[in-house]
């Protein structure tokens, strides 16, 4: 926590003592889970409005999209999401026939999932909006702060799975 998030979070307890306070909107891990949910929020607009998806839909959809075949457990490590979201992300985009299943014959128990002809459609309707409402965001953003905002996100990526919090 800087010096400015943690000056401006100091309170006076009843017996005089100067007690620490974190000040959520400027504690960085919040700040930056709040943008993230921000963005996310902001172009699950498009595909909920035009797809009836949701956010985890979506972020199946794109990874198989990029990967073309996948386990729901590689799934799950390639988009940080809990097994249980992405398994209920998989039943609502099988039942709807936007995702496949095929079964190993070696290992019944491993099955890898792909987009099936519709949601390929889908998929490729999307990407383009995707590129754009991405392209909007950097917009914000001259060359140079786009560099130095990866620089960052490099950064505290691997501080953060290096936990080096001192």
């Amino acid at each position: 926590m800087t010096d400015k998030t943690v000056s401006r979070a100091r309170n006076i307890d009843p017996t005089g003592d100067v007690v620490t306070v974190l000040k959520l909107s400027r504690f960085l891990p919040y700040q930056l889970n709040h943008l993230a949910e921000a963005v996310s929020r902001s172009f699950s607009k498009i595909y909920a409005d035009q797809y009836g998806i949701g956010i985890p839909e979506w972020r199946v959809m794109a990874t198989l999209g990029e990967y073309q075949s996948m386990t729901a457990r590689d799934i799950g490590k390639a988009t940080s999401m809990h097994k249980t979201k992405v398994s209920r992300a998989v039943a609502a985009l099988e039942k709807r026939a936007l995702i496949e299943r095929d079964v190993n014959p070696k290992d019944q128990r491993e099955q890898s999932l792909q987009l099936s002809a519709e949601g390929n459609r889908m998929y490729e309707e999307l990407v383009p909006q995707a590129l754009a409402y991405s392209e909007q965001l950097q917009d914000a953003l001259t060359p140079e702060q786009q560099q130095v905002l990866d620089d960052i996100f490099e950064r505290l990526h691997k501080a953060a799975s290096e936990h080096k919090i001192s």
